[in-house]
């Protein structure tokens, strides 16, 4: 049966052979068929239609955390859109569509702080559980009330706590699954309007804060804005320094154990130097900016001709200059991974979903 009439019922809106560059901030991968949900009751009725009848399916919203396959997707992708933003007396209740920032900046509006941090990071609300988004000091782990999932196997539709999701570093259980639909997501809100306590030493400078003290959470938001500008990381069509997934690398955690390899590793291949590290639950992290940088990989690289090169504002960020594929994204991060491993000893790990393609 064709999606036309599979999914005539739902709602969803329903667009053939849809390049899905379009709607990705990579702004790569190829065509596939796409059905449109501006609401969550019609993204549960498609989702459940194509699971009926076993069609594979890609949720998609932001798109701003995919790498997807030049090659398209072989089923439907489901675009989620539903926007809605519901304040309470101390909280915020997202639909998994609503745009991230503009949630952000309802709660800033409206008098509230917590989320100031996450200012200008792009996707969806429904995406920040499954990566356990966080910037600048904050992560939604920490605000989470509760998300509402559609379970795919059960057909069940109910709110879960947080401790249900396995929060890590960039992580959850949501991230490597499927079984899972994100509907919805409350988080909590600091109702005297200051920020979450400043841990991010280059915007506690701008406000003039020390790390751990809280200023209004406007004034975070405003910074954070103009930071994230400054590294390429808010979204402008004009800029390719944002055509990209954000930062392409997580900081890799280094157990104990092999903390001190890794670190005369560093030693014989730049000398000794300060290695900026943080704590980590059973290891150490490391700085996965700093080491794509100190293994020679600086700013740009490899070259202005590219069609794929690292962002010329931030290291972490491989970025698309108008012409790449997804091909060529792969190639970048491959050699950029293992430089990296070969210099150092360290694996650096993807954090976007990739599709249809592995490192």
């Amino acid at each position: 049966m064709e999606p036309t009439e599979l999914l005539a019922d739902t709602g969803a809106r329903i667009r053939a052979s849809v390049p899905l560059a379009e709607l990705t901030t990579f702004r790569v991968g190829g065509p596939a068929t796409v059905a449109e949900c501006a609401t969550t009751d019609a993204l549960v009725a498609t989702v459940r239609a194509l699971d009926a009848a076993g069609v594979p399916v890609l949720l998609l919203a932001g798109g701003s955390n995919l790498l997807i396959s030049d090659d398209g997707f072989d089923g439907v992708v489901v675009t989620i859109r539903g926007d809605g933003i519901r304040l309470t007396e101390n909280s915020v209740i997202a639909e998994a569509g609503a745009v991230w920032d503009t949630v952000v900046a309802a709660t800033v509006e409206a008098g509230f702080g917590g989320l100031e941090c996450l200012s200008g990071i792009p996707g969806s609300a429904g995406a920040t559980p499954v990566q356990n988004v966080g910037a600048y000091g904050v992560e939604v782990a920490e605000l989470i009330e509760r998300v509402r999932l559609l379970d795919r196997a059960s057909g069940e539709i109910r709110w879960v706590d947080p401790h249900e999701l396995g929060f890590g570093y960039r992580t959850s259980v949501l991230k490597h699954r499927d079984d899972a639909v994100v509907l919805a997501v409350e988080y909590a809100l600091r109702a005297d309007g200051s920020s979450a306590p400043l841990r991010y030493g280059e915007v506690a400078k701008v406000l003039d804060a020390a790390e751990g003290q809280s200023r209004p959470s406007a004034d975070v938001r405003r910074t954070v804005l103009r930071v994230r500008a400054g590294k390429g990381m808010v979204l402008d069509p004009i800029d390719h320094d944002t055509w990209s997934a954000g930062s392409f690398f997580t900081n890799p955690v280094v157990a104990d154990a092999a903390v001190e390899r890794v670190r005369a590793a560093i030693t014989a291949h730049v000398g000794d130097v300060t290695v900026p590290t943080y704590p980590a639950t059973g290891g150490v992290k490391f700085s996965a900016g700093w080491l794509i940088e100190r293994a020679g990989f600086g700013k740009g690289f490899p070259g202005a001709d590219a069609v794929a090169r690292l962002s010329t504002k931030h290291t972490l960020a491989l970025t698309n200059r108008g012409a790449a594929s997804c091909a060529d994204l792969v190639s970048l991060a491959r050699t950029v991974r293992d430089g990296v491993a070969e210099r150092f000893e360290i694996r650096l790990e993807p954090e976007p979903v990739t599709v249809g393609v592995r490192l």
